[in-house]
């Protein structure tokens, strides 16, 4: 998912570098204010897990690549603003040491799964906490978090490279970057994420999230303003 140097345009990535400065400025003062010096420790491994797992990543055809993100785990355990930080850090050293997306993506590859991917995951598992499944209520919604959150945040990024051959062409009508419309962007992005890599997601997040809520449920985030009754 880490989109490479040449996809997008000027009209695409200057303005999500825009967004992603904004909302990490808001999330370092969230973080300030949210994660305690006790979970400081365990914010620094969930970066470090993140820079790890997107390290395994396959190629997609048309240049991007697929791979778990981890931004549900962190978003659920610590807060979707700590995921925003944790996340963003591994994304830019990926970038700028390992050659693992480019630079001039970065304000896009860190708001899509810095920020968007975060965010939506949080919000899918607060959703389906309130489901009826039983004894299985949080492994399933923070399996269904990690899937949903990832294979949504594949299909952004798709939009993204299909947009460009609207927004950026020549006269005649031949794309400066990204040449495949939304057509052909969506279908590579969203087949190979709903198939292979959300289950991925999905089965990582719901095994780490079921072990912090049998061992160390006072530290998943997630519990502490919606009640651990929601999810008896």
């Amino acid at each position: 998912m880490h989109i490479p140097d040449g996809y997008l345009s000027p009209q695409t990535y200057l303005p999500l570098i825009g967004v992603f400065v904004v909302a990490a400025s808001v999330a370092v003062k969230k973080v300030k204010e949210e994660v305690s010096a006790r979970e400081i420790p365990y914010l620094g491994m969930a970066a470090a897990f993140s820079f790890i797992l997107m390290m395994f990543n396959l190629p997609i055809p048309g240049g991007t690549t697929g791979h778990a993100v981890g931004s549900a785990i962190i978003a659920i355990l610590f807060s979707p603003w700590a995921s925003t930080i944790a996340v963003s850090v591994a994304l830019i050293i990926q970038a700028f040491i390992f050659g693992d997306g480019g630079i001039t993506a970065i304000g896009a590859n860190c708001f899509n799964m810095a920020v968007f991917m975060p965010f939506v995951a949080y919000y899918i598992f607060k959703l389906f906490c309130r489901f009826p499944f039983g004894k299985r209520r949080v492994s399933l919604a923070a399996f269904f978090s990690g899937y949903l959150s990832l294979v949504l945040t594949a299909v952004l990024t798709a939009v993204e490279f299909g947009i460009q051959p609207l927004i950026a062409s020549t006269a005649d009508g031949k794309a400066l970057y990204c040449p495949y419309n939304l057509r052909i962007a969506i279908p590579a992005m969203a087949i190979e994420h709903l198939l292979l890599f959300g289950i991925v997601e999905g089965i990582i997040t719901a095994l780490i999230i079921n072990y912090f809520w049998k061992n160390e449920p006072g530290l998943i985030h997630a519990f502490r303003k919606g009640g651990e009754n929601e999810t008896r």
